[in-house]
């Protein structure tokens, strides 16, 4: 079936663009944006995905302020979408400048949850390491992901209020990526259901002044590394590797709700740079958004030609602070010294999950909590 995109000479394969090179039902293609204030008091989520092989388009807004999670999602059929102008129900996504300034929007709904703020990159855009997993046979994660800090402009409203967003104090972080991932209904898990479920996962794109940080850790549960990277990003696109990234993570005493920490990374000579970490609001994306931990709504998952609906979790009540689980992304304040004795302080992401057993931490089980020894 032909599209729109095919009068332009972007093919990579002898198929119209509709179709991808594999017909693995995970393949995703996917935006993240995240926005905050500095003062940790407010941050927004948002993403949009489409899934060429199960015919979905999804997108979500999520708002947290004041304990309050307030979700809308919308998700519809692919085929009805124009992927030059992706959207579904109230939110799209406009490319303005490729790799540098992208409008995000959320219009007016019943639940009075709204955005209207355009993306300014502050660093170029960059290429992460290749994310490959093979588990049995299977391919489970084959994706390339390009990351950019940046700040927003423009206007958010949730809960009855709205806030003015400006980039001198609203500053984020946002990726794109595509490949192979689970997503959709769950499949039979067949031999895997004997491996224990294991992800312990670092992720912090970081924005300073006059250049940005990219340091990330995927680990097994003995320490050994799924993929790693530790880089410091220029403005005139220049990118320096700093060198093996070791974390030292404080939790909340029988959790698994980082606290914050340290991340020390080693370079070829010896020298370690440390960076510490000030988590200032944390949002549990896993929990209203797609990203799993429902079983009503997941990324890819079919949910008709048009639906949109909102999520709304109070996490101040014990009710609603039980759902809390999984990933996290904070807002968080950094800071590290350079090697010429400079002391850089900024903002950014500091996602971190950590489900199944992880020897440096003591946890042995799916989801027991952090005790210090």
């Amino acid at each position: 079936m032909l599209s729109n995109l095919d009068d332009f000479p972007i093919h990579q394969t002898s198929e119209p663009m509709r179709h991808v090179a594999t017909s693995d039902r995970n393949f995703y293609d996917r935006y993240y944006f995240n926005g905050f204030n500095h003062d940790g008091t407010v941050m927004f989520v948002c993403g949009l995905g489409v899934y060429p092989n199960l015919g979905v388009i999804d997108a979500y807004l999520l708002v947290f302020h004041e304990g309050q999670q307030r979700v809308v999602r919308a998700s519809g059929s692919l085929d009805a979408a124009d992927r030059m102008n992706p959207g579904v129900g109230p939110l799209s996504i406009e490319v303005i400048e490729p790799l540098k300034k992208l409008r995000v929007r959320c219009t007016d709904n019943e639940w009075g949850i709204t955005l209207d703020a355009t993306w300014t990159g502050a660093m170029p855009a960059f290429e992460e390491p290749r994310h490959y997993i093979r588990e049995n046979g299977r391919v489970i994660f084959d994706t390339c992901r390009l990351a950019q800090t940046g700040g927003w402009d423009g206007s958010l409203t949730a809960g009855g209020k709205t806030f003015a967003v400006d980039s001198k104090t609203w500053w984020g972080t946002r990726d794109r990526s595509w490949g192979v991932r689970p997503i959709g209904e769950s499949e039979p898990a067949g031999i895997r259901v004997s491996n224990p479920f294991s992800w312990f996962w670092i992720y912090t794109p970081i924005r300073f002044e006059d250049h940005s940080l990219m340091i990330i850790m995927q680990e097994n549960p003995d320490g050994s590394r799924v993929m790693e990277e530790a880089t410091r990003i220029w403005p005139d696109g220049r990118i320096e590797h700093l060198g093996r990234p070791e974390h030292d993570l404080e939790y909340r005493e029988g959790s698994r709700f980082s606290t914050g920490g340290v991340i020390r990374v080693v370079a070829d000579d010896g020298h370690v740079t440390t960076l510490d970490i000030e988590p200032l609001l944390p949002v549990h994306i896993g929990i209203g958004t797609g990203y799993g931990y429902d079983a009503d709504w997941r990324h890819g998952m079919w949910q008709g030609p048009l639906k949109v609906e909102n999520f709304h979790l109070d996490t101040t009540t014990p009710e609603g602070a039980m759902r809390l689980f999984g990933i996290v992304d904070n807002s968080a304040k950094f800071a590290y010294t350079d090697r010429d004795g400079k002391r850089h302080e900024g903002y950014g992401l500091y996602e971190n999950m950590a489900i199944g057993p992880h020897e440096k931490y003591g946890f042995t089980d799916m989801l027991d909590g952090f005790v210090k020894k």
